[in-house]
């Protein structure tokens, strides 16, 4: 494919200039990869292809066609979408995934229905960033956390994929930074409605064997609601020393947030007033703040053409602060481990052993009024010892089987001695998750693959906890087991992908977090429920017609799925055959491309978002609602100067007013109601240049 730096422009343009003057600039463009080529009078119909994409979230690199089981894969052109702020939009473009979205600092990712109970964050999938785990020691994953100009590619496997990498029932979300290719500089200055204002600086640097970039971002908004500001920093960089016979990689991030909290409202004010911010929490002027740093180091041998070992050594810190209503937490994290994965490789066979460790400790106190209520102090060692065989009988088949023993030991010091020692440790007991897939290719334009696998979740540390701060012992890890089949069509010379699979997810010793008081959580194992569901995929490339201007990229999904209770009872109520809330259970995106002329772009996204109930009991719900965006940019070149990209686009078009996260089950005090909604950000503007030289 060719992108818009590639036309005959003099190739001066491209020349690195002196870059220390716009350093002080932070601006970005991270390749958009836009494919366009000129269309000439009298030329044949053509066609643009598809990539081929290869992935190694399955821990060996191959064809994506090819892998035995559900991947998706999203480029860098397809992971900048619209303003470039939203990784709610970036994720919603693989199906089976729901982002819940309050605001920029508050979400909540749910893949194939699991993790959609919890009451805010992320604790059911985990996440890492080249290889380096980016979920923390209470379970939590913020990939939302990396400025999407930063991400070079990111690969999402669907439902339990413990058999490679430990807890985490709902998913992985593998993030990879682009490797740079050549020597370059790109800069981002944007500016949008509520004060929303964006630069990125990205560097990279290419000689002989080093590769090196760098992307500094910064993000501010006053948000459309009441206590909203947000602010976040962060610089993202990596490299790369290639040898013949092993290669050394770093990668660093930093990480400055500060958000306000305006947290959810109830009807009444979702309906009359949604810039309002709940009472409470605007009385207070709530927020969270955070200072975050992971770095890791890569060495990769390669010990002959069969056999190959690569072992990375990470750490992590992080401080934190959040004010709250009914009382103020300082908590952090520091911690770190090691991943190894030793790999041996025929044109037949590919097998794999390795291991990885990871040790956190966890410090979290409260205080109400300045008055301390507790000090804790929780190490949580993760043992995760895993392999895996991939044999091709045949040209056309592909069948993996492998698995992972993992084991889990938390620790917990009280360092608050007023309210008596609560400190105690918890072993749980080894898990053993096995994975088997198949995949039959016989040929390029089709594949069918179906897998089975098992997976877990170990509770977080406020659902390890019960309301008196000692351990809670009779917790267990939640587990489930996973069966999909699916499809793969590669149509009309490779111009058209299409993908359907189905899946099944049963689920036992479901962990739930209830809500006790206001600001009281306890986590409790729920019984067992069912997840399944369809999900489509299509990716039509680019085409072009003789008499159509310009040329055109396509792509949609779609997600069915049917959540529900299986067995389950809470405070006497019995929820049998109940759906799950938060969860939609029809969800459809579609993005189109059109390129009418050489050097100008329009991109189209529209979503649509099935009801879904807000209870266990269904008793209330959340109306479907539909969006859409719209972005517009021109190239232009400028002698001796590189290339600039002018753009300007509008977000939720039709001005749709709705709610992009609940607060499930929330329970009514007094004489309030309860508070449900996050109110979605109504019609809005953005505007912005970009700079490549």
């Amino acid at each position: 494919m060719q992108s818009y730096k590639n036309f005959p422009f003099p190739c001066q343009l491209r020349k690195m200039k002196k870059i220390k003057t716009i350093l002080l600039i932070c601006c970005r463009l991270l390749a958009m990869n836009g494919v366009s080529q000129e269309v000439e009078g009298g030329k044949t119909d053509s066609t643009v292809y598809l990539n081929e994409i290869v992935v190694n979230a399955y821990q060996i690199n191959t064809r994506q066609h090819l892998v035995p089981g559900s991947i998706s894969v999203l480029s860098g052109e397809e992971i900048v979408t619209a303003d470039g702020n939203s990784f709610a939009g970036t994720l919603h473009a693989i199906p089976g995934i729901y982002m819940h979205s309050g605001t920029y600092a508050t979400s909540r990712i749910v893949i194939r229905g699991v993790g959609s109970r919890t009451p805010y964050n992320t604790n059911r999938i985990k996440a890492y960033l080249n290889e380096i785990p980016l979920t923390s020691s209470d379970g939590i994953s913020t990939p939302e956390d990396i400025d999407l100009t930063g991400i070079g590619r990111m690969e999402v496997i669907k439902g339990p994929a413990s058999a490679l990498y430990g807890s985490g029932l709902g998913g992985n979300i593998n993030i990879y930074t682009p490797r740079p290719g050549e020597n370059k500089v790109e800069a981002l200055l944007q500016h949008g409605s509520f004060q929303t204002m964006k630069a990125t600086t990205t560097v990279n640097y290419h000689g002989g064997n080093l590769d090196v970039g760098g992307n500094l971002s910064h993000l501010q908004s006053d948000g459309f609601r009441e206590n909203n500001r947000y602010r976040r920093t962060a610089l993202l960089t990596s490299g790369k020393w290639q040898q013949q016979t092993y290669s050394l990689e770093y990668t660093l991030m930093l990480i400055d947030l500060f958000a306000q909290i305006p947290s959810s409202v109830g009807k009444t004010l979702y309906e009359s007033d949604p810039r309002a911010a709940a009472a409470n929490w605007k009385a207070v002027e709530g927020y969270k703040e955070y200072q975050r740093a992971i770095g890791g180091i890569t060495l990769t041998n390669r010990f002959s053409e069969k056999w190959n070992n690569r072992i990375t050594l990470f750490g992590r810190w992080t401080d934190s602060y959040e004010r709250r209503p009914f009382n103020n937490l300082d908590d952090g994290t520091s911690g770190g481990g090691i991943r190894d994965r030793l790999t041996y490789h025929t044109p037949n066979w590919d097998a794999l052993i390795g291991f990885e460790w990871i040790n956190d400790t966890y410090r979290w106190q409260m205080d109400l009024k300045d008055e301390l209520i507790n000090r804790n102090e929780e190490t949580r060692n993760h043992y995760n010892l895993f392999g895996m065989m991939y044999w091709r009988p045949a040209p056309a088949w592909n069948i993996s089987w492998g698995g992972a023993v993992n084991k889990v030991h938390y620790r917990l010091t009280d360092r608050f001695s007023e309210n008596g020692d609560q400190s105690g440790k918890r072993d749980f007991p080894a898990i053993f998750s096995p994975r088997l897939g198949v995949s039959y290719a016989p040929s390029r334009s089709v594949a069918f693959y179906t897998s089975a696998g098992h997976g877990f979740s170990m509770p977080s540390p406020e659902e390890t906890l019960l309301p008196e701060g000692d351990i809670n012992r009779e917790l267990q890890p939640e587990q489930g087991m996973q069966y999909e089949a699916g499809v793969r069509l590669n149509l009309f010379d490779d111009a058209t992908q299409l993908e359907a699979t189905i899946y099944r997810i049963n689920l036992n010793n479901l962990l739930v977090t209830k809500r006790l008081t206001e600001d009281v959580f306890t986590g409790i194992n729920a019984g067992r429920t069912r997840h399944s569901g369809l999900e489509l995929t299509v990716k039509q490339k680019i085409f072009r017609f003789r008499n159509f201007p310009g040329s055109l990229h396509m792509q949609a999904n779609y997600t069915w799925s049917r959540n529900r209770f299986i067995d389950f009872e809470d405070d006497g109520g019995v929820y049998d055959g109940n759906k799950l809330p938060g969860i939609p259970s029809h969800v459809t995106q579609a993005g189109l491309q059109w390129y009418p002329a050489a050097r100008l772009r329009l991109n189209i996204q529209c979503q649509y978002i099935g009801k879904q109930y807000m209870n266990d009991t269904n008793s209330a719900e959340n109306d479907h609602y539909a969006l859409a965006s719209l972005r517009t940019s021109y190239y232009l070149p400028v002698a001796k100067a590189g290339s600039f990209e002018l753009f300007t686009g509008i977000n939720n078009m039709t001005n749709t007013h709705y709610s992009p996260m609940l607060t499930v089950n929330a329970v009514a005090f007094g004489k309030s109601e309860p508070r449900y909604y996050y109110p979605g950000m109504p019609r809005h503007y953005y505007a912005g240049v970009k700079w490549e030289f």
